[in-house]
């Protein structure tokens, strides 16, 4: 995974964050790719339980979740290869769309929400901040169970993470400036410790110790998962007091907001003429994002109840990405049926 949460990348489709190989791969490639991305939401929801359940087992923790939040980070850079950037360069123009594409759409889709909703500025802070958040992890690994462009999902993925301390803090400041005070300064700091700092870390160790990482590879993404649940459940024990009175309007906002964007990211690949599998890593690098990051950041510099959203986010996407991936996936090999010689339509 790369994620986020969480933990997902190329390399394999082994975990969330794993970029996967081409459509052709293998079936046990496919299975632990569906495995992957059916357990995560699950170990993630146990964790929210937890801290609903027993918040103060968390008392204390919510200066760890940086920390936690590198350790992720680290992983997936563990996971990527020069291979990942030399895909930037073969196709810019798509990559580029991919980019502006996630940092217009979910931002914006992030503030018309909470003003629509009439959210409390906590929330509606932590709505935008979400949508302000470099591409999610997992969506490399949906592409590929999607029958997508998984070069395109990994290139735009890891671009998007590598802006993330340009873009995020601007980004959150202009549009979540009304609801809430931001110190953009402090959070371009955050993002270059807590992101950059331990992506390009894992990146170096890779380069170095390339055959001793490969051994270790399948356990990255389920390691990024185990340390996102964590996160995810000291963030919910953190506001866990108001989490009763605020749980159904939040479901509504991020059901919408990643809805949204799943639909208008297949819009934009469509509309620019990519293809059907770009456009469907399309759909995945906008509506998906990297919340893991968001609850970090809403933590440290607004609240734990602001850091909510990105808690329900983290296990919605996965669960509606996979749904959404399973039924692209039937509608493509519908098409390619109904395409072969031979067979009707």
């Amino acid at each position: 995974m790369r994620s986020e949460q969480e933990s997902t990348d190329v390399p394999t489709p082994t975990a969330p964050e794993t970029t996967a190989p081409a459509p052709a791969a293998p079936d046990s490639a496919d299975r632990a790719a569906r495995r992957a991305v059916t357990v995560f939401p699950v170990l993630v929801l146990v964790a929210g339980a937890l801290g609903l359940v027993i918040p103060d087992t968390f008392a204390g923790w919510t200066v760890s979740v940086p920390y936690l939040l590198g350790i992720v980070m680290f992983c997936m850079g563990l996971t990527m290869t020069p291979k990942d950037f030399q895909g930037v360069a073969k196709r810019p123009w798509a990559v580029g769309l991919g980019l502006v594409a996630h940092y217009v759409i979910m931002p914006g889709l992030g503030w018309l929400i909470a003003n629509a909703l009439d959210l409390p500025p906590q929330l509606a802070a932590g709505v935008i901040l979400v949508g302000c958040a470099p591409s999610g992890t997992a969506s490399n690994v949906v592409t590929y169970l999607a029958r997508g462009d998984v070069a395109l999902s990994v290139s735009v993925a890891t671009v998007s993470t590598v802006l993330a301390p340009l873009v995020t803090p601007p980004l959150t400041l202009l549009l979540a400036g009304e609801f809430l005070p931001v110190d953009a300064g402090s959070m371009v700091s955050d993002i270059l410790k807590t992101v950059l700092l331990p992506v390009l870390a894992g990146l170096a160790v890779r380069l170095l110790a390339g055959r001793h990482v490969d051994r270790v590879l399948g356990a990255l993404p389920w390691l990024s998962a185990l340390t996102i649940a964590v996160i995810v459940a000291v963030v919910v024990a953190g506001s866990a007091a108001a989490i009763k009175s605020a749980a159904l309007l939040v479901f509504v906002a991020v059901v919408l907001h990643n809805g949204l964007g799943l639909a208008l990211g297949y819009g934009a690949g469509k509309l620019a003429r990519l293809g059907p599998p770009a456009s469907r890593a399309m759909a995945f690098e906008v509506g998906m994002q990297n919340s893991g990051l968001a609850a970090s950041l809403a933590t440290a510099h607004f609240s734990p109840l602001a850091a909510l959203p990105a808690a329900v986010f983290s296990v919605w996407h996965n669960v509606s990405g996979a749904l959404v991936a399973a039924w692209m996936a039937y509608r493509a090999r519908k098409a390619e049926a109904a395409e072969a010689p031979g067979l009707s339509s």
